[in-house]
């Protein structure tokens, strides 16, 4: 009977931790308009089909779309597809004025680009790159599942659940910002997003 109830009590507490966890799970999406979001650039961002889209405009050039809200600690889980070229990438604690963006990109690219590894916009560079191996997970043309863990100074990410780096940065951990996507410069870019979710730790 004691084991019973222990049985009965444990999974209880599995229901209630699923519970608070979804509970605190903020869709950034609505797959409707662009509510909760700025538009940085003259690049396009639009809904098509309940999905996002992002596409390079006649200018060529930079462009982001940004929360309106910040973010420190954190989980945030999106589905990617790449049409044409993919050049793009998920920012996090990051701030932007006109198109000039400060803070941590973890790339979403072409194959062979990196994919999951993490860079400092306008500080230094490439901090991480995912071993090459690992560049078998990116699925192009296809819908890809990204996760970024945030949480102090450790950041982690995953692609389609296979983890690609781990990063250890005091500077990161410093600050909060807001989570961006990115249109890269140069023309011929095109990526759906769907399902674009957050937690807060």
């Amino acid at each position: 009977m004691r084991r019973a109830i222990t049985v009965a009590s444990l999974c209880l507490a599995l229901v209630i931790a699923t519970s608070a966890t979804l509970s605190k799970k903020i869709k950034l999406f609505n797959g409707k308009d662009l509510t909760g979001w700025t538009i940085y650039g003259t690049e396009k961002w639009y809904v098509d089909n309940g999905e996002l889209v992002c596409e390079s405009g006649p200018d060529k050039e930079y462009g982001y779309l940004g929360t309106d809200q910040k973010f420190k600690d954190f989980e945030l889980s999106l589905q990617f597809k790449q049409e044409a070229d993919g050049n793009s990438g998920v920012f996090f604690h990051c701030s932007i004025e006109g198109t000039k963006i400060t803070g941590w990109q973890a790339e979403v690219a072409p194959p062979n680009m990196s994919t999951g590894g993490i860079y400092e916009s306008y500080g230094r560079g490439w901090l991480i790159k995912p071993d090459p191996a690992k560049d078998k997970y990116l699925k192009m043309g296809q819908w890809n599942k990204m996760k970024v863990r945030v949480v102090g100074n450790k950041v982690t990410t995953w692609l389609n659940g296979h983890e690609m780096i781990t990063l250890e940065d005091a500077k990161i951990g410093s600050v909060d910002g807001q989570i961006a996507l990115q249109i890269h410069a140069g023309g011929g870019i095109k990526v759906r997003w769907k399902n674009i979710e957050v937690v807060k730790l």
